[in-house]
């Protein structure tokens, strides 16, 4: 049997095509293997670049130290006063007594000072007679309570002293409180009421004052 050469070709071109088959086939089941792990891979990718982009969009937080500022006061420590007022002396018997004042007060912080005032008054003696004039010197210790943001502060006061101008001196105490009003700084408005109390006849008497603090 001679050798066909149309055979042969035809064996080669076969041999040829099946190899190339084989090749598809082998690339199918190789892509279909693959496509599981893609999949996941583009969803990973996917999350990623929208957690970048939403990031991207907020705007960075920066930590700034907070400092607290102390409120502005018109009433302060270490404050000394000086107190020009009216007075006006009510007295458990006899006619009420007109007159004014001079005081000066020190203040160790806002709540705690002391004062002195001296005080002048107009009185009719007992049974109406003879009318004098009666003088007082006054120490008190004063509390109060400053409100800054009204530019108020209520007071209370408690102290001492002794009147004379009668012909006899007597001492006497007194108990009381006010509230003053701070124009500005160093100008203020003031008013108080106090009850003396004292074993000379009058023994009792309520006294106010009305007047201008000036604050230093």
């Amino acid at each position: 049997m001679g050798f066909c050469p149309h055979l042969f070709s035809i064996a080669f071109l076969k041999g040829i095509m099946d190899e190339a088959a084989l090749h598809r086939v082998t690339a199918a089941a190789h892509l279909n293997k693959t496509k599981p792990m893609i999949k996941p891979t583009i969803a990973l990718l996917t999350l990623a670049v929208s957690i970048t982009g939403a990031f991207a969009g907020t705007p960075a937080k920066t930590f700034k130290e907070i400092v607290v500022v102390e409120e502005s006061c018109k009433f302060r420590g270490q404050e000394l006063q000086i107190d020009a007022f009216a007075a006006g002396a009510f007295y458990d018997e006899g006619r009420p007594g007109w007159g004014g004042g001079l005081g000066i007060n020190y203040f160790f912080n806002k709540y705690v000072g002391i004062g002195f005032e001296q005080d002048i008054v107009g009185r009719e003696r007992v049974g109406g007679s003879k009318s004098y004039a009666e003088w007082a010197s006054v120490g008190n210790l004063f509390l109060r309570y400053p409100i800054c943001s009204l530019s108020l502060a209520p007071y209370a006061m408690v102290g001492g002293g002794g009147a004379y101008g009668s012909g006899k001196g007597y001492g006497f105490g007194n108990v009381g409180g006010g509230l003053e009003y701070r124009v500005t700084d160093n100008i203020g408005l003031f008013s108080d009421a106090r009850y003396v109390y004292s074993g000379e006849v009058p023994r009792n008497a309520l006294l106010g004052r009305a007047g201008l603090r000036f604050a230093f």
